[in-house]
């Protein structure tokens, strides 16, 4: 008898441990559970401390309420060039009514990636294979808005779409690299052409101001070159004047000039001028005078005629050089500029 109230008596204890078991539940944040009441939907538990009537209520699902990520594996899809390629996507979801995500569809995890599969063929159908290369984000945004109104009825917010790669046939692969090594290649040769092109024109434009500096500068040195020799005429033409200098000075100055006159082999005419004649005589009475002085006389000099032009030819090989004597101003014979030598020969 004792043993029997024992074994009730533990029976007992082990019943009401079961019983507070199953009345008491915590939950988690972030987590909610569906209790069904004799298999009809009761109440949502909340996170935190729950009662429940043992053995009456149970629970059904356990709905985790954070943004979830799923990676779909590889997919095949036909483009509208009919091209085979290969199609990896993530889905970010969350659940927002732990209710209908229960009760509305019996697996949603499996439907959200159908439905995937399923709107990404049909909009890589309609794209050829460079657009939907270049076309993600498009491509993302309607996968996002079409799985996002159709989840919608099932408790579930789908965040974001996006495709995480496009694996092309390997023969496709080979031809884009050949492509894009050509369109490299075709850029680096461009490039290279604007920078010989640019170097040219720098070159050019470099040598053409060198050539204008190097004019201008010409120009500014012969204006001054020119400048000085202008002064230097003034000076001395100003200095010839103020000295005031006689026949015989001039006629001394044109004979040392007249070697410089006699110099090159186009020289073909000497113009002598007939005040020449006077001052040579006015010198030579000048030099005869200081002779007598000195006690030593010149032989007689033969009468030189009236003539006021001579002839003379050379006695080597040099052409036949003649000699024309005009009147010329004593301005010409020490270089005047304001003289005007073609006005003063008379040609034999």
């Amino acid at each position: 008898m004792e043993v029997v109230l024992a074994v009730l008596g533990i029976a007992i204890v082990l019943f009401a441990v079961i019983t507070l078991a199953k009345s008491v539940r915590i939950i988690p944040q972030q987590r909610m559970d569906v209790v069904e009441r004799l298999g009809k939907y009761q109440r949502t538990l909340s996170p935190g401390l729950n009662l429940l009537v043992p053995f009456i209520d149970s629970v059904r699902t356990k709905v985790d309420m954070r943004e979830q990520v799923v990676s779909f594996p590889p997919q095949p899809v036909i483009t509208s060039d009919n091209l085979v390629v290969s199609i990896d996507t993530v889905l970010y979801f969350k659940v927002v009514d732990p209710v209908r995500a229960t009760y509305e569809i019996s697996n949603f995890l499996q439907a959200i990636e159908q439905l995937t599969v399923t709107t990404l063929r049909n909009v890589i159908g309609s794209l050829d294979l460079e657009r939907a290369l270049t076309s993600r984000d498009q491509i993302n945004k309607h996968l996002s808005s079409v799985l996002d109104e159709t989840t919608g009825r099932w408790g579930i917010k789908v965040t974001r779409v996006e495709i995480k790669a496009i694996e092309p046939p390997p023969s496709i692969r080979d031809s884009m690299e050949k492509q894009m090594r050509a369109e490299r290649e075709r850029r680096a040769t461009i490039l290279n052409a604007e920078g010989h092109k640019q170097a040219q024109i720098l070159t050019a434009e470099g040598e053409k101001q060198a050539a204008v500096l190097r004019a201008d500068g010409d120009r500014q040195a012969r204006i001054l070159q020119a400048e000085g020799q202008a002064k230097a005429i003034r000076t001395v033409f100003d200095a010839i004047h103020q000295a005031n200098p006689s026949q015989k000075v001039l006629a001394y100055q044109y004979l040392q000039s007249l070697p410089q006159i006699a110099n090159g082999t186009a020289n073909k005419v000497w113009i002598l001028p007939t005040e020449l004649t006077k001052a040579l005589e006015g010198l030579g009475g000048a030099l005869g005078g200081l002779a007598n002085m000195a006690g030593d006389l010149p032989r007689e000099a033969e009468p030189v005629a009236p003539s006021t032009e001579v002839e003379t030819r050379a006695l080597d090989d040099e052409p036949a050089t003649e000699v024309l004597t005009a009147p010329v101003p004593p301005t010409a014979a020490l270089g005047g500029a304001d003289y005007d030598g073609a006005e003063h020969i008379e040609k034999r």
